[in-house]
């Protein structure tokens, strides 16, 4: 079952994980430190990232337990997006998105983030409910 494993750019869900793991939790840390910051709600993508940065790497380190972990980031993404739609809020709130740069950007990252991470996840256990069908 190894070779039919879902793929998204020719990767496994569990290593894009890790990957925007990673890629949250440097960009919170970034952020905060670029626009000088003083509020820890620019650390909001690094505190989503980094639970999904271990929960993709202990899915690949514990192949015998990748499904419990990635049933865990996939609750991480759907946090991550709905974070992310707070941009929505701003948007609707006062028709002006960017007026706070860093905080919006943050937010337009987590959304799009959170949401490809969420739809590849679902198509990933949609592929393994199939391939058990098949077999």
């Amino acid at each position: 079952m190894a070779d039919s494993e879902f793929t998204f750019v020719g990767q496994k869900v569990e290593k894009i994980t890790l990957v925007i793991g990673l890629a949250m939790t440097i960009w919170g840390a970034v952020v905060t430190i670029i626009s000088e910051s003083q509020s820890l709600t620019s650390l909001i993508p690094s505190v989503i990232g980094l639970p999904m940065l271990i929960v993709g790497y202990l899915a690949i380190r514990y192949e015998h337990k990748k499904s419990f972990f990635m049933h865990i980031a996939v609750v991480i993404g759907l946090i991550m997006f709905v974070g992310g739609a707070d941009l929505v809020r701003t948007f609707i709130g006062n028709g002006i998105i960017f007026k706070n740069l860093w905080a919006d950007l943050s937010k337009l990252f987590l959304l799009i983030f959170g949401g490809l991470h969420t739809y590849l996840c679902i198509q990933s256990f949609r592929h393994i409910r199939k391939m058990r069908e098949v077999e």
